[in-house]
């Protein structure tokens, strides 16, 4: 009968702690220990702090504590080092009163968010890519039929021209026309969406090849590359060339960041506490590929803007990588989330599912 009260709190689907007046843990649930990242045994007779809870959480149980009434909060943050961080909202409430009528403990509930928010993220960027989509169309209805006039004209001027300068002038004309019409071509992947072409592949040569490209690139020559690859992960159904494209796009914006010194670390690993979903089949276990560098990081006041189409704060620049990145990433069911790198940096992680349904396969 001793497990019995044990057992009914494990099986439930919010985290339990439960604290003493030092903010010690008397007791934690089996979804407590998932999200702070712990183990039972280890983590009972331990402070809050030293068991994956961050400041907030120290604070919330310490109003309790001081005003011996019930503290909501929505949407706080977990940080875990070898895992995507968790968006959980928390209730605390003082657990019965002592002699002195202060609170003699607190229990301490967290509700796990985190897939209702990336669900919700997921469907802002679709609807978000879907907008590109329409003003891509506007765009290229507008712009297409006079550059090919411009074109044209240039073509006959170069032809006709009768001195060498006259003749640069229209191939410069020419080159710009043509620079154009490939923006153009690149914005209209968001309303087309871009067919894949799906086949088993070894997410780990993908990333090889990548690195092997950034190697070569100029603006590597003094940054160390590093990759750590769980060799574990079995084969993911994608398109090679598109996930190349993918993460060549955010090598290189790492590499731009560092300037010609720093480290870029790409990783991998499995997730299997939360899971992919699409449209037509189950939620699927992950693969997530990290791609971290040590530079200056990007500003909380632009990370929401990055992936928008020719947003871009480097001269001759597109603003186009991080958005294409993100619509291939879409198209494979993943998601793409930037944020800080421990120490300074920008950390990107792109999580994939390990297998597609077949119908999901065909689109």
């Amino acid at each position: 009968m001793a497990r019995e009260p044990r057992g009914v709190l494990d099986a439930l689907l919010d985290g339990l702690v439960v604290l003493d007046p030092e903010l010690r843990i008397e007791m934690l649930n089996a979804e407590a220990c998932r999200v702070l990242g712990v183990s039972s045994e280890l983590a009972t007779g331990q402070p809050l702090a030293r068991a994956g809870a961050g400041a907030e959480f120290l604070r919330i149980a310490g109003a309790v504590l001081e005003s011996g009434g019930t503290q909501v909060e929505s949407e706080l943050r977990v940080h875990r080092r070898f895992a995507e961080d968790l968006v959980v909202d928390v209730a605390a409430s003082p657990l019965f009163e002592d002699e002195s009528g202060g609170p003699s403990g607190v229990v301490v509930v967290l509700r796990d968010r985190t897939i209702q928010r990336n669900l919700q993220e997921w469907v802002s960027e679709r609807e978000r890519l879907d907008a590109f989509g329409e003003i891509a169309a506007g765009i290229a209805h507008e712009v297409r039929n006079p550059l090919g006039g411009i074109r044209g004209a240039a073509e006959i001027l170069s032809a006709r021209a009768g001195d060498a300068r006259s003749r640069d002038a229209a191939a410069l004309i020419v080159r710009e026309v043509d620079r154009i019409a490939t923006l153009v071509d690149d914005l209209m992947i968001f309303k087309q969406g871009g067919a894949l072409s799906l086949a088993p592949l070894n997410i780990h040569r993908v990333l090889d090849d990548v690195l092997d490209l950034l190697s070569m690139d100029p603006l590597g020559a003094g940054v160390k590359l590093t990759r750590e690859f769980d060799p574990s992960i079995p084969e993911i159904l994608g398109d090679a060339d598109r996930l190349v494209q993918v993460f060549l796009n955010l090598g290189r914006n790492a590499l731009q960041a560092l300037d010609g010194e720093g480290r870029l670390l790409i990783e991998t690993r499995t997730t299997l506490d939360h899971r992919l979903g699409t449209a037509t089949g189950p939620h699927l276990p992950g693969v997530v590929v990290t791609v971290e560098d040590d530079g200056p990081g990007i500003p909380p006041e632009l990370r929401a803007k990055v992936t928008t189409p020719f947003f871009t704060t480097r001269r001759g620049g597109t603003g186009l990588g991080l958005a294409v990145a993100g619509h291939w990433v879409a198209r494979h069911g993943g998601t793409l989330r930037i944020g800080d790198a421990p120490g300074g940096g920008t950390r990107v992680r792109v999580s994939l599912p390990l297998r597609r349904p077949e119908p999901e396969a065909a689109a």
